[in-house]
């Protein structure tokens, strides 16, 4: 029987937070002018992280230059002229992670491929800010591809975050139709470049099913990203942000995303996360604390 993408299934139901708390955080984050993928992305985790006072930092203002089917980020138009950069930009997600009590700090961006680096120097700056208001704190950065600048990808990789992730976001099949603008094997390139760095810092990517693929395109998938040197991935459902955007192709069963991890365990990548929840920054302490602990064992 085929299914109804308009009709969630009943795992599917969103995780609703104590609303008070939540508000908070909305509060803190727009106090301090900063924004977050969380709401820009309309994540469905958004109540359960909100009322736990975390969110996903996003940086380089709220409009991306690329036009990926499923992201509900704003995408410029050609005519479009973006901001330039806000330098005070690192020192307000600081603070606002000191505010919320972090002991962990995610950081990602929207894609800016008007700049000459992409924003690695800005990537690196908001690293730099962070270590210095908290200097015990863990920084994840999730960050495009820099259109396979590795000097570029090397400004991020020296500042030195605990946690580097490019998510790959689709199989090599339907990476063309889900992000155009984007290049799966440039996004292995990238990860794999930043596992040859040397310098003990995570390595992790993440993707979506539901967008067309097959299951053993899933599992070449996860062979690519275990040779890409990845030691961790996350595995979530995709969910039509809106009718404008990729249609659902098939809801996954959570079964299944239990199969997909011992696949990605199988393939030699230790720390997973899958299921229909799942996001790029879900876990994101607990997997970046175990995979340290992995390396040093």
């Amino acid at each position: 029987m085929s299914q109804d993408p308009h009709r969630l299934p009943d795992w599917l139901r969103v995780k609703i937070g104590k609303d008070s708390q939540g508000q908070q955080t909305r509060t803190l984050l727009r106090n301090h002018g900063v924004c977050t993928v969380c709401e820009s992305a309309r994540c469905p985790n958004i109540g359960e992280c909100f009322s736990r006072q975390t969110a996903t930092f996003m940086l380089m203002g709220e409009v991306c230059t690329r036009h990926c089917r499923f992201c509900a980020v704003r995408h410029a138009r050609p005519s479009d002229t973006l901001d330039p950069l806000d330098p005070d930009e690192p020192q307000r997600v600081a603070a606002t992670a000191a505010h919320l009590g972090l002991h962990f700090v995610v950081v990602t961006s929207v894609t800016r491929d008007d700049l000459p680096d992409g924003g690695a120097a800005h990537f690196a700056a908001t690293i730099d800010a962070v270590r210095q208001t908290l200097p015990q704190a863990g920084i994840e950065v999730l960050t495009p591809d820099f259109q396979g600048d590795m000097s570029a990808l090397q400004v991020v990789l020296d500042a030195g975050p605990t946690v580097f992730n490019h998510n790959v976001e689709t199989v090599r099949e339907v990476s063309p139709l889900l992000r155009p603008e984007a290049d799966y094997d440039r996004s292995l390139q990238v990860l794999a470049a930043a596992a040859g760095n040397d310098s003990g810092i995570v390595i992790k990517s993440g993707f979506m099913v539901g967008v067309g693929e097959t299951d053993e395109q899933v599992r070449t998938l996860l062979d690519d990203l275990a040779q890409g040197g990845c030691d961790i991935v996350t595995i979530g459902q995709y969910l039509q942000p809106t009718r404008r955007h990729l249609p659902v192709a098939r809801y996954v069963h959570p079964d299944l995303f239990d199969r997909y991890a011992e696949w990605a365990v199988g393939a030699g990548i230790r720390h997973v996360a899958a299921g229909p929840f799942v996001r790029s920054s879900y876990r994101a302490d607990i997997l970046a604390k175990a995979a340290r602990t992995s390396r040093r064992d």
